[in-house]
């Protein structure tokens, strides 16, 4: 089992709630595997959550339930039980909706993506009094979600850089928090100078046991830390997965003609030095490619 974590401590609690901010369900109906990502600006050392993926519920070979805006566990509690009964995700959110806990379904958002009769379904909410900038984006076999968002670019991005990845569900959901690493995404971590302030992504194989996923790597940072904690993720993931970005000369060795070079972001660009770039070839297949100079 891969895990790593950053130490956490507990100080008093502000507040019962978080208004967790950006956060992406997903899963991979030929592996079986289950996964989410989220961040926020929420000092987690200033709270009693005792685990930085708190948000997020994995059952493995079913589905994965993020759980954010104004984040109430019971809520949480009641979808997990929803999907072991056996509901899909548009069930699952409208059962939600109908018996929020404290019956204010319109200040929650959710996502939920699950395995149902071997192929992939999500859905997502977003209440319509949630923090603005909100909203949400449903894929085939993902659910993207945010609110107090510099705006729609934050969802959009998350989105082309998860389609755009090639690796495994544990990369794609890696790339998709990248999409997300501009300053303010959450607008109250502007002033910080980054994204967010905690950061996860975890991923569960068919033969775990529930609550114990396979894959998981989180960071939390403090306030005013200016610290980047999608960065800092990304340094812990680099350890424990690779994703296969190839040299340039690993390339050249591909007796295949490249038409077309993206950038992350999916934009048709020029080959840069230092920089991620994904090369589409003549026979429609696709790779990423770095050349460090």
């Amino acid at each position: 089992m891969k895990r790593i974590l950053l130490p956490f401590l507990f100080i008093i609690p502000l507040t019962a709630y978080a208004q967790d901010t950006f956060s992406i369900v997903a899963v991979d109906p030929v592996t079986g595997e289950v996964g989410s990502a989220g961040a926020s600006c929420v000092d987690l050392f200033q709270t009693t959550f005792s685990t930085d993926d708190f948000l997020s519920v994995l059952i493995p070979g079913v589905g994965a339930i993020n759980t954010q805006a104004y984040y109430l566990a019971s809520n949480q509690n009641n979808a997990t039980a929803q999907m072991q009964a056996g509901q899909t995700p548009s069930e699952i959110i409208q059962w939600l909706v109908a018996n929020d806990i404290q019956g204010t379904p319109e200040i929650r958002q959710y996502g939920v993506a699950a395995i149902v009769n071997n192929l992939p379904e999500a859905s997502a909410y977003t209440g319509n009094s949630t923090n603005d900038y909100k909203n949400h984006i449903i894929g085939s076999n993902y659910a993207i979600q945010g609110n107090i968002l510099l705006g729609q670019e934050v969802l959009d991005s998350m989105e082309v850089r998860f389609l755009a990845e090639e690796g495994d569900l544990a990369c794609k959901l890696m790339a998709a928090l990248q999409g997300a690493n501009m300053v303010g995404a959450d607008t109250r971590c502007a002033p910080d100078g980054t994204s967010s302030l905690f950061a996860f992504v975890k991923v569960s194989q068919p033969s775990d046991a529930f609550g114990a996923p396979s894959f998981l790597a989180s960071v939390r940072t403090y306030d005013n830390s200016g610290i980047e904690p999608i960065d800092s993720l990304q340094i812990l993931f680099d350890q424990m997965s690779s994703c296969g970005t190839l040299e340039i000369n690993e390339i050249n060795s591909i007796n295949k003609k490249n038409v077309m070079i993206l950038d992350v972001l999916g934009r048709e660009t020029d080959f840069k030095f230092n920089t991620p770039l994904i090369f589409i070839y003549s026979d429609g297949t696709r790779e990423r490619v770095m050349k460090i100079e």
